[in-house]
């Protein structure tokens, strides 16, 4: 959404009166195409939010799309990698370094793979959820395969992990394949999202669908099926919008319990799904050790997951969450009095 007119204007906007921005992972998407190209792209943006941030603290964490800003220092660190790991631009990779010289006065500083933005919340990304969800994606797929071929998982599971180092270890090289496959200007289309989307469009079409779309719904619950003999599961071939949203929250539990994240809030994004929500099953968004969930959504459009341009939509983009003194974490609908139209329309110029 930032490179619609406009749209960033709403995030300055809320900047006002903010002590700290926390820029929640996959600020840049570096699996299609090369570096240089993504940074001569980012370079409009960030520099007008360091103008706007006018010196104030700038966090980025990285996710899974940009996990690449903080793999150099990954890879040389010494010890234990812990739950918020404060990493300098210039100590975290030469791209880190140059995103923080595009923020210009700002004080820019990595965290990875989380923050602690108070006593009682933990923000991160999320991508650590991947390991756990049951939802069949492409990405999803290639973590176990890349898990079960390259690690030893003999006398346990594939997804047996319980640090940020175990789940470094199933995720960073899938991560370095698509980062790479991207800088060699050939980037695959599963990593990226785009085959994801479209598979999961022409799924959701059922019976609406034409004869090969047809075929394509009957034989995805025995590919499924396929994968969990093959010892890639557990994986589920449900696909409803009630189904996605309760993969990726038991997920994310999943993660808060075996790192044992002692927060009474956890904020994460991943998923673009925004919550919780008024109509949200509040049961829902809690751990079993009664951890409260929330997701900032995301800032990308997406006609798949918008119902007829409807700005209720949980995945409507420029959600924010903000962390006020001792008040739980508030969602920000940004973007919700912005027509579908305009928001989907290409910037002008």
């Amino acid at each position: 959404m930032l490179r619609r007119d406009g749209a960033a204007d709403a995030l300055f906007a809320a900047l006002d009166g903010i002590d700290r921005l926390v820029l929640l992972g996959d600020s840049l998407e570096l699996r299609n195409r090369p570096v240089s190209e993504v940074l001569e792209a980012s370079q409009p943006f960030f520099r007008a939010l360091g103008e706007a941030l006018d010196g104030r603290p700038l966090v980025i964490v990285a996710g899974n799309h940009d996990h690449a800003l903080v793999e150099r220092w990954l890879a040389r660190r010494q010890g234990a990698l812990a739950l918020e790991q404060r990493i300098k631009p210039k100590k975290a990779s030469d791209l880190a370094a140059a995103l923080a010289a595009q923020l210009g006065s700002a004080d820019v500083e990595f965290a990875y793979p989380g923050v602690w933005l108070r006593e009682d919340v933990y923000a991160t990304h999320g991508h650590y959820l991947d390991v756990h969800i049951t939802v069949p994606t492409f990405e999803r797929i290639a973590i176990a395969t890349s898990a079960r071929l390259a690690l030893d998982t003999r006398g346990g599971r594939w997804n047996d992990v319980h640090s940020p180092d175990d789940y470094e270890a199933l995720l960073a090289p899938v991560y370095a394949w698509s980062y790479a496959a991207a800088q060699s200007g050939r980037p695959g289309k599963g990593p990226a999202g785009g085959a994801a989307v479209s598979a999961w469009r022409t799924l959701r079409a059922g019976r609406a669908g034409g004869l090969r779309t047809q075929a394509l719904v009957a034989g995805f619950p025995l590919a499924v099926a396929a994968l969990n003999a093959a010892g890639l599961g557990p994986l589920r071939s449900e696909l409803s919008g009630g189904a996605l949203r309760r993969a990726g929250l038991i997920a994310m539990s999943e993660v808060v319990e075996r790192l044992k994240i002692r927060a009474r809030h956890v904020i994460f994004g991943h998923t673009h799904r925004a919550g919780i929500l008024e109509r949200d099953v509040a049961a829902e968004w809690l751990t079993p050790n009664g951890v409260q969930l929330h997701n900032t959504g995301s800032w990308v459009f997406s006609q798949t997951f918008l119902a007829a341009g409807n700005s209720q939509s949980p995945y409507w983009p420029g959600s924010a969450t903000l962390i006020d003194n001792g008040a739980p974490p508030q969602l920000l609908r940004l973007l919700a009095d912005r027509p579908a139209g305009e928001l989907s329309a290409a910037r002008s110029g």
